[in-house]
């Protein structure tokens, strides 16, 4: 089982907590079906696609947090996630609200 090298003391607490699965649940934009809402992802699991490991990181559970914000949050701030689903979180965070028009607007 790998750790980082760094933050231990941050991110164990936040896996253990998160049973060292991604506990991203949609906010990718993801509805993540196959895992009950929840993203399936695993810690040192792998892909199924292309075989790479998994490396779940701690992060704040609102990814439109700036990092410098995120730096000071203890760990019970913090959730668990995949790199694939906290990159697309933070870009739909940071997508401007599209506002569809109305049924008679021409």
């Amino acid at each position: 089982m790998s750790e980082p090298l760094a933050a231990v003391a941050t991110w164990l607490p936040v896996m253990e907590a998160a049973g060292r699965r991604c506990q991203c649940s949609g906010q990718c934009g993801n509805p993540h079906a196959k895992g009950e809402g929840r993203c399936p992802r695993e810690h040192d699991g792998y892909t199924s696609k292309h075989g790479h490991r998994i490396r779940l990181m701690a992060a704040p559970a609102d990814p439109s947090m700036p990092p410098t914000r995120a730096v000071t949050l203890p760990p019970s701030e913090l959730r668990a996630w995949c790199p694939e689903c906290y990159t697309a979180a933070i870009r739909r965070a940071a997508a401007p609200a599209v506002e569809a028009p109305g049924l008679f607007d021409l």
